[in-house]
């Protein structure tokens, strides 16, 4: 589904969603968080869509953050709601590898939309922040929480605190991203990323994400319970067994995911 605020497109397995309002550098609304959670819907139930690339028309902004208009009639219900968090835990949650496109600026909720993926990439024009305390409130959909895991509590606060712009390099340096490259690479590096996931194990991408995420919250014991756990599924499946016997006999391997 495309529409005036956001394009999708399916590709090879590859569904690319791309927020679609550059006059105001992709800010999101809420209507373009309930387009997000609708095309969520169909995607979980696709099986032909093997991953999920997020990005921003051109190359000024991934998504500025929210649209501050409507930040003046928000309420405490409205935080107990919580409606950005809550998709974004959807995103965090997707049982197939999720991707950031960061082309330009992703500050406040494009950060936090950038930080639930599994993956996040730069062009090197990347601008990347939470500045919400100039605004008098703070990031809360997710992002003093994941911010922290991925950076550390030191350079979260000061992020956070400041409300300072982390550009592309620095951002790579912290941990924030894991690839920069030139703008016009972009895509074609998102596409290539997750072309090699996709060329992987299913139910193993799908366990690893689970094990990843719940076990970083645990402590090490207990995570490496989950871990066991989910190898020994793992160990069962006809996945492995194709996996196994292609690269015993030198071919490519069909996997099913099961």
């Amino acid at each position: 589904m495309s529409t005036e605020l956001l394009t999708t497109d399916l590709t090879d397995g590859l569904l690319t969603i791309t927020i679609n309002r550059p006059e105001v550098r992709n800010a999101l609304n809420a209507d373009v968080l309930t387009e997000i959670g609708e095309i969520l819907d169909h995607a979980e139930s696709d099986d032909s869509v093997q991953a999920i690339i997020f990005t921003g028309t051109g190359e000024k902004a991934f998504i500025a953050g929210a649209d501050i208009s409507g930040l003046v009639n928000y309420t405490a219900l409205d935080g107990l709601n919580a409606s950005m968090q809550k998709l974004y835990d959807r995103i965090e949650n997707f049982q197939r590898p999720t991707l950031a496109a960061i082309n330009g600026y992703a500050l406040g909720g494009g950060c936090e939309l950038a930080m639930a993926c599994d993956l996040r990439i730069a062009s090197t024009n990347a601008q990347i922040g939470l500045p919400e305390t100039a605004l008098g409130v703070l990031p809360g959909a997710g992002g003093t929480q994941r911010l922290t895991r991925l950076v550390g509590r030191g350079r979260a606060v000061d992020m956070i605190l400041s409300g300072r712009f982390v550009p592309a390099d620095e951002a790579l340096q912290m941990g924030l991203v894991t690839r920069v490259v030139a703008p016009e690479e972009l895509l074609g590096t998102a596409r290539e990323i997750l072309d090699g996931i996709a060329a992987r194990g299913p139910l193993s991408i799908r366990l690893a994400k689970l094990v990843i995420r719940h076990g970083a919250d645990a402590d090490q014991a207990t995570g490496q319970i989950i871990e066991r756990l989910a190898q020994s599924l793992l160990y069962q499946s006809e996945d492995k067994a194709e996996g196994a016997g292609a690269f015993l006999e030198k071919r490519t391997p069909r996997f099913t995911g099961q």
